[in-house]
């Protein structure tokens, strides 16, 4: 009995030696485009990002608002929700539209959510913690003037081996004060998948 339980855990490292053998990891640049599964990944969420600021920037409302206030319009990037039928970390696609804005630097970007609770809690820690000269004061954060919300949606078709997927990011502009929307823009994404 000693003896067989001695054979298969042999056998079993042998197994797993050459399975960590046959794996291969290669750096690859982090542009290229690279579909496996067929999902929503990075390309997606990169390119829809690009495009829709690029949409968002190049609308009526910056010049418009620019002009009656003579200062780039405050921005806080809020929620896209994701509706599709698989997880998607909306939260890397935010971050790429984030970062897209401050890239063009035609509108000034403001922290939300999480982020902004943790700036207040430093601030608030500074309150007892940093010297008089270096505390940072409440009250002087720059206010938004437009939030951007959205959602992510799909539309899955299957049969047999075959799959199309369709996913549509629609996303929203509106005015903090007035509620008013000034701008409204869908991205639309479909793949054809075979197996």
């Amino acid at each position: 009995m000693k003896k067989l339980i001695t054979i298969g855990l042999i056998l079993a490292v042998a197994v797993l030696t050459l399975n960590s053998c046959s794996r291969k990891v290669v750096r690859i640049n982090t542009n290229d485009q690279v579909d496996i599964s067929g999902r929503w990944n990075d390309t997606d969420s990169r390119l829809a990002s690009e495009e829709l600021t690029d949409e968002i920037l190049r609308g009526n409302w910056l010049t418009d608002f620019v002009q009656e206030n003579g200062k780039k319009p405050i921005i806080i990037v809020g929620l896209v929700r994701n509706k599709t039928h698989e997880h998607i970390d909306a939260e890397t696609f935010t971050k790429e539209i984030e970062k897209a804005f401050i890239k063009r630097q035609n509108a000034r970007i403001v922290s939300g959510g999480k982020m902004r609770e943790e700036l207040r809690a430093e601030r608030a820690d500074q309150q007892e913690n940093a010297s008089l000269s270096t505390v940072k004061k409440f009250g002087l954060e720059a206010g938004a003037d437009f939030m951007l919300q959205g959602n992510i949606n799909s539309i899955v078709d299957a049969l047999g081996r075959q799959k199309v997927v369709y996913y549509q990011i629609d996303l929203e502009l509106t005015n903090i004060q007035t509620n008013e929307k000034v701008w409204i823009g869908d991205k639309k994404i479909k793949k054809y998948i075979k197996n």
